[in-house]
């Protein structure tokens, strides 16, 4: 998983805080495989904030899905911060 975690740091986004829904959109593209359903499920309850009227999700949180939902499997308790 070290390899998504570079991508997901090393991607381009428009806040240095982290991704926008758009952002999201065009990174999932490169896993057309992925289980969205545990992906969006490993994203409920984080913490986010708003940019210019935009929810940004943090680098971390959209690491921990992207695992998950490459993995299909649900968000360890360990893995909550």
């Amino acid at each position: 998983m070290k390899k998504i975690r570079e991508k997901v740091y090393n991607f381009k986004t428009k806040n240095k805080e982290g991704f926008v829904q758009s952002e999201i959109d065009t990174l999932l593209k490169d896993y057309p495989n992925i289980n969205i359903d545990k992906f969006n499920s490993a994203l409920r309850g984080i913490t986010c904030m708003m940019i210019n009227d935009e929810i940004v999700i943090y680098h971390c949180d959209i690491d921990k899905a992207l695992c998950c939902g490459i993995e299909n499997r649900n968000l360890s308790s360990w893995e909550w911060d």
